[in-house]
């Protein structure tokens, strides 16, 4: 079974950014989709960015569009997203996943392997 590792989460000041990495702990992220989802205290988790390993256009939600990067460096087999002018209602835990749905979907359901996430917090 993958296990889906982030990092980089922290303490940020609005206006601050923040790089998230994710990595697999077994096998790699090819032939996969691999997306990044966000859950704010007392709020459903929601769709951030997701791409497919293999490259074209990603798939950015409206709200941070502009703002947050996905990206992956396959050598390395790691998943980033850059997050810059972060807000402090962007505060939350924000997931790493992976499906092999390919097109994929931007529904978590659609998502079958999670890491445990990673604490972004934003301070006014």
């Amino acid at each position: 079974q993958v296990r889906l590792v982030e990092s980089g989460g922290g303490l940020v000041q609005a206006g601050g950014s923040l790089r998230l990495s994710c990595a697999a702990s077994v096998g790699t992220f090819s032939s996969y989709a691999v997306g990044w989802f966000r859950r704010a205290p007392g709020k459903e988790r929601e769709f951030v960015a997701a791409m497919s390993w293999s490259g074209g256009i990603p798939t950015i939600a409206g709200a941070v569009k502009g703002r947050f990067t996905i990206s992956r460096d396959i050598g390395k087999s790691l998943l980033y997203l850059q997050m810059n002018s972060l807000k402090p209602e962007e505060t939350a835990v924000y997931y790493c996943a992976r499906t092999n749905s390919i097109p994929y979907r931007t529904t978590e359901t659609d998502f079958d392997s999670w890491g445990q996430g990673t604490q972004v917090t934003v301070s006014s």
